[in-house]
């Protein structure tokens, strides 16, 4: 008999990834990929990289030049703020690594100023309205419950990428091949 739990035994840690269950059905959640900022004892908070709006940049930052780059809902929390990741490394002060080569926030007039000066630098950056966050203990009941598969094997550039539609199904592939077939689901059981 094959086990096909959402489940492969990896423990969640800065830089991995979350892949949402197949029918979770939460607002912010459904079929999301979470990058994780930070997990510590105390909590864990990361940015759903894959739940897009239809604002654009500009309308959210008028001093942001027009790059053709796609917001995401981060998450339920202080869904008001513009968060950031990046790879332009610590050159951009104030940013905390996330993983060698990704970053999270630091000096926002940095960021416009390179925007500014080359739109190619807009594949360098993803912006997020609101962040997703555990408290303590919290993640790993979740993950427990089968709610999340903790993934790797995906790069920064696909992180960072905002043009991908299928960014769940992709990540979720790259897990093995029980987790190809469970990429494929509907999203509704009856629809099958």
């Amino acid at each position: 008999m094959i086990d096909i739990a959402f489940k492969n035994g990896k423990k969640p840690q800065t830089g991995s990834l979350l892949v949402s269950d197949p029918f979770l059905k939460e607002k912010y959640f459904q079929r999301s990929v979470i990058l994780l900022c930070d997990h510590a004892k105390n909590g864990t908070f990361g940015f759903v990289l894959n739940n897009y709006i239809t604002v654009d940049t500009q309308q959210i930052d008028q001093r942001l030049p027009p790059i053709k780059s796609r917001i995401s809902l981060g998450g339920p929390v202080e869904t008001n703020q513009l968060f950031f990741i990046h790879s332009f490394g610590p050159d951009i002060s104030g940013s905390t690594p996330i993983t060698n080569d990704l970053f999270f926030g630091g000096d926002y007039n940095q960021i416009q100023k390179l925007l500014i000066e080359d739109f190619e630098n807009s594949q360098k950056i993803k912006f997020f309205l609101g962040y997703s966050g555990w408290e303590e203990g919290q993640l790993d009941m979740e993950i427990a419950e089968h709610a999340w598969l903790v993934a790797d094997n995906i790069s920064t550039a696909d992180i960072l990428s905002t043009k991908s539609n299928n960014l769940w199904e992709s990540c979720l592939e790259k897990q093995g091949e029980i987790f190809k077939t469970i990429a494929k689901f509907p999203i509704d059981p009856a629809a099958n």
